[in-house]
């Protein structure tokens, strides 16, 4: 059975093994049914220290082919920095109005880094 995301702290968890202790950036969504449980988690880039291309065509692909209901973007920060950059802020903002059309809401972004989070959610910026 697969967890159900209540807060932003599941999605950190769900995705610590795959973000832990990383010398490289690298972006994943997770995809949710219509109650918060994860479909399932998928890597959509890896990049190198200090960023990574995301192509907002790919992730809505992959969201559409399982007819996800929501969507979480998670991507790591090597340096342990938790501030968003502006191009974090751009592309969050960008996903979102993509997925308000698509009736398929980003629920929030996590920048991940070894010690903590950020999450755009808890802090307003959705």
């Amino acid at each position: 059975k697969q967890p159900r995301i209540t807060c932003s702290d599941d999605a950190y968890q769900l995705l610590k093994p795959e973000l832990y202790d990383l010398p490289h950036e690298e972006f994943w969504i997770i995809l949710l049914k219509r109650n918060n449980q994860v479909i399932k988690k998928e890597q959509i880039s890896l990049g190198g220290v200090s960023g990574t291309i995301v192509d907002p065509k790919l992730i809505f692909k992959k969201a559409l082919d399982v007819l996800a209901s929501g969507i979480i973007l998670v991507h790591n920060h090597p340096s342990g920095n938790l501030k968003p950059s502006q191009a974090d802020i751009k592309l969050t903002q960008k996903l979102k109005t993509s997925g308000e059309l698509l009736e398929m809401p980003i629920y929030d972004h996590i920048i991940f880094t070894d010690q903590s989070y950020y999450s755009f959610s808890d802090e307003s910026m959705m």
